[in-house]
C-alpha cells in the first residue's frame, strides 16, 4: 500500500481548513495552499478556533494541540505548497472552470507519486479527470461540513480510476478518523447529498410558499424524526452562500423555476443582510445559542 505522510490541502477555506486541521491533527504533515495571502490569514484564524473547540468539547490536550500546530504549513506558492505531498486535497470554488484551471496548474508542479482528490459537492470526477494529467490516480474525497461531528469520508473515482488508488483513499479517509463511504458508480450528490438535497430543497419551497416558519418547520422534523436539529437549522451550518449557490445551478441545469425561487429567497432574506449562517453567527437562528437548542424548542 502506498504511503502517505505528507498531505497538501488546496483551499483554505470552511472545509479546506477543516480538513487541514483534523488530517495535521491525526498525525500527518499538512500544507495549506490557497491562492491569496487573505485565504492564508483566514484559514490560520480557522484552526486557531479549531483548536478551541478540540481543546473545550473534544478532549484534546495542549500538547496535542501544539503537535498538530506544528505539523501545519501555509503558502500562497502551489509548487512549494505540492512539492512531496503523498496526496492532494483539494476544496477549491465550485465551479467547473476554476477547477480545472486549478488542475491543469498543478498537473505541471506536482510530483509523480501524489494522489489527487476533489472535495466537490455537485461536480463528477469525470468532469475533472482530463485536466489532472493523472486520471488513474483521481478521485473524489468528499467530507461533510464539521468534519470531527460528522465523519463521513465519501469516496468516488470515475472509470479511469485505478482500483488500488480507491482503496487506498478508503485506507486514508479511516487514518483521519473518518468512516469511508465507498460509492462505486458516480452519482452527482454522492450518498450524503442525494439524501439531504431533498431534505433541504422541500423546506425551502415550504419558505418561499409561506407554508410555515423555519422554527414550525424544525420542530415538526425534530420532533417527528427524534433528530436534535432540523433543516433550518442544517442549512445555517451549510452556510447560506452555499445553499445559494446550489439552488442557482440546480436552476440553470434543470431549468427549475422553484430552484430560483428559493435561491432569491436566500439571497434577500439572508446574504444580502449578511447573515450567512453559523459563520456570521446569525442565519435562521442566531449563534453560538440558537434557539433549537433550549430544551423547551419541542416542547408545547
Amino acid at each position: 500500500m502506498e504511503e502517505i505522510k505528507k498531505v497538501t490541502v488546496a483551499g483554505g477555506g470552511t472545509l479546506g481548513s477543516q480538513i487541514a486541521w483534523q488530517t495535521a491533527f491525526m498525525g500527518f504533515e499538512v500544507c495549506v495552499y490557497d491562492a491569496f495571502a487573505e485565504g492564508i490569514e483566514r484559514c490560520k484564524k480557522y484552526h486557531h478556533d479549531y483548536a478551541v473547540i478540540f481543546r473545550a468539547k473534544r478532549g484534546a490536550s495542549q500538547a496535542d494541540i501544539e503537535a498538530a500546530a506544528a505539523r501545519l504549513s501555509y503558502t500562497t506558492d502551489l509548487a512549494e505548497a505540492i512539492k512531496d505531498a503523498d496526496l492532494l486535497s483539494e476544496s477549491v470554488p465550485e465551479d467547473l472552470e476554476i477547477k480545472k484551471e486549478f488542475y491543469r496548474a498543478l498537473a505541471k508542479v506536482a510530483p509523480a507519486k501524489t494522489i489527487f482528490t476533489t472535495n466537490t459537492s455537485t461536480l463528477l470526477p469525470s468532469q475533472i479527470a482530463a485536466e489532472t494529467g493523472r486520471p488513474e490516480r483521481f478521485l473524489a474525497l468528499h467530507f461533510a461540513n464539521q468534519i470531527w461531528y460528522n465523519n463521513v469520508g465519501e469516496v468516488m473515482g470515475h472509470s479511469g480510476t485505478d482500483p488500488a488508488i480507491f482503496d487506498r483513499v478508503i485506507a486514508f479517509a479511516q487514518e483521519i478518523a473518518m468512516v469511508p463511504i465507498p460509492i462505486y458508480k458516480e452519482q452527482h450528490g454522492y450518498v450524503l447529498n442525494s439524501l439531504l438535497v431533498p431534505f433541504i430543497t422541500a423546506a425551502g419551497n415550504l419558505l418561499v410558499n409561506d407554508i410555515a416558519t423555519p422554527e414550525s418547520i424544525d420542530k415538526a422534523w425534530m420532533i417527528g424524526m427524534g433528530t436534535k436539529v432540523g433543516p433550518c437549522a442544517i442549512m445555517d451550518v451549510i452556510g447560506m452562500q452555499t445553499i445559494y449557490n446550489v439552488d442557482m445551478l440546480w436552476g440553470q441545469r434543470l431549468k427549475d423555476e422553484t430552484a430560483f425561487a428559493r435561491a432569491a429567497y436566500i439571497k434577500e432574506n439572508f446574504i444580502d443582510k449578511g447573515k450567512m449562517g453559523v459563520k456570521t453567527r446569525e442565519g435562521f437562528y442566531k449563534y453560538p445559542n440558537p434557539a433549537y437548542r433550549d430544551p423547551d424548542f419541542v416542547k408545547s
